[in-house]
């Protein structure tokens, strides 16, 4: 049976599609506008044939909500065989693909309909609600308004306001902040507050509230889902004990595969990430090529393969340079990003005890402490995005990494998305073509 679910709406339009157990295709739409965090959902991204189609959320229980807050009620452009709570999506997602029978998975986003937290039992292919925190009290909505407060943009840059935590201190009290409407942001609070110090604090705070949650957690195994699940500090202080699993596409996009699994409620095989747009290359890419390309102290572009589900670059469409070089700079000047941001490693994974001490990771899902001094993959504060490339993975990056490897005896190269600030990912063969030549940079494709 072919089913399939939408996300759709607000940000992150996405489908998903699968058939019984596998997942067949999944994609952000925002990939093929190129607008990013496109809302838009059209039905060119459906397959050809389907049985059901399932959507994110519950409509009317979504307006009710918007129009306490203030908001304007909207609907869905189009009609579909099942709704399923915005929580329950989440939480789906993540146990159906999750290597769990029995867990507690844990939900925290901005918010759906009312939930904003939500603690669920996952067992024997069943989900049971156990708790739930409900608007306005929402640990997302507040990172989100802090973000707009020190001049970023909301619901895109908090990746940033956690990167900036490090920089500050976490002086300012924002628990009061929590029962709040946080929706239109918060004002000019603290005025005089440096941006970085109101960064640390709201990441304090998160982190805070975020580890309290675990307490209500009765199983050693653990699913991690809803948009704040993409704060990998966070998720670095998670206690050792815990077994976790967080599915590469933890936000609204990735909602649209709990809503396709619902129909059935099943356990779906999970394989990789890999499951969008495929790009098939002119002629086989050669991992020597492109290794002796970096050897000449330049940055390149991989775009090969399916595109990734999900925000992390994993490798098929991915910016690539040696992290030995101070080039830091350089890239986040291709990239039209802030200076001190730092770029994720990506390494071989029998290697990994060599340079860093921490959780090993697929998914760049949580940061490690640093043991080497590669300053263009260190944060200032001596942690790192890891991603952990195991033999078994099937993206180009992993050839090129045992040839770099071979080259040079390290083994690992800086990995950054293949976008520039603001713009989704490199899609299709056309949208690399069109980035190689606009900002100068060769694509292997």
């Amino acid at each position: 049976m072919i089913n399939v679910g939408v996300s759709a709406g607000f940000h992150d339009a996405a489908s998903t599609t699968l058939n019984g157990k596998e997942i067949i295709f999944a994609n952000h739409c925002e990939r093929y506008s190129q607008i990013k965090g496109d809302p838009n959902f059209d039905d060119y991204v459906l397959p050809m044939h389907y049985d059901n189609i399932a959507f994110y959320e519950k409509p009317f229980l979504k307006n009710t909500r918007r129009l306490f807050a203030g908001q304007r009620m909207k609907w869905p452009n189009k009609k579909y065989d099942y709704y399923f709570g915005h929580h329950e999506t989440h939480a789906a997602a993540g146990y159906y693909t999750s290597p769990f029978n029995e867990c507690n998975v844990l939900v925290v986003d901005a918010i759906g309909e009312w939930n904003t937290i939500s603690i669920w039992e996952g067992k024997d292919d069943k989900l049971k609600k156990l708790k739930t925190w409900n608007y306005p009290y929402s640990l997302g909505l507040l990172y989100s308004a802090i973000t707009r407060r020190i001049g970023l943009k909301p619901n895109e840059d908090e990746y940033i306001t956690m990167g900036m935590a490090a920089f500050g201190e976490p002086k300012y009290d924002l628990e009061y902040l929590l029962h709040k409407n946080n929706h239109r942001g918060v004002g000019k609070i603290f005025p005089r507050a440096h941006p970085n110090d109101l960064a640390a604090s709201v990441q304090n705070l998160y982190e805070t509230k975020f580890l309290e949650l675990l307490k209500y957690c009765e199983y050693s195994n653990i699913v991690i889902m809803g948009g704040c699940a993409l704060n990998c500090v966070a998720n670095s202080k998670i206690p050792d004990r815990f077994n976790i699993w967080i599915m590469p596409s933890p936000g609204d996009a990735g909602s649209s595969l709990g809503a396709a699994a619902l129909i059935e409620k099943k356990k779906i095989r999970w394989r990789h990430p890999y499951l969008g747009h495929n790009i098939i290359a002119e002629k086989e890419l050669n991992p020597k090529e492109i290794v002796q390309y970096l050897l000449e102290n330049k940055v390149c572009g991989v775009a090969n393969g399916r595109a990734e589900f999900g925000p992390r670059a994993l490798g098929n469409r991915s910016l690539l340079a040696d992290p030995r070089l101070d080039i830091k700079d350089t890239v986040n000047e291709i990239k039209q990003r802030q200076k001190f941001r730092p770029f994720a490693p990506a390494i071989l994974e029998e290697h990994f005890d060599d340079y860093f001490v921490g959780r090993k990771n697929r998914y760049m899902q949580f940061v490690c402490k640093a043991k080497h001094d590669y300053k263009s993959v260190t944060h200032i504060d001596g942690t790192a995005r890891v991603q952990c490339v195991e033999k078994d993975n099937i993206s180009i990056l992993r050839p090129i990494l045992e040839e770099w490897y071979n080259e040079t005896g390290c083994p690992m190269l800086l990995n950054t998305s293949l976008n520039i600030r603001g713009k989704p990912m490199v899609n299709n063969y056309t949208h690399a073509g069109r980035f190689e030549k606009k900002y100068n940079v060769k694509v292997f494709r």
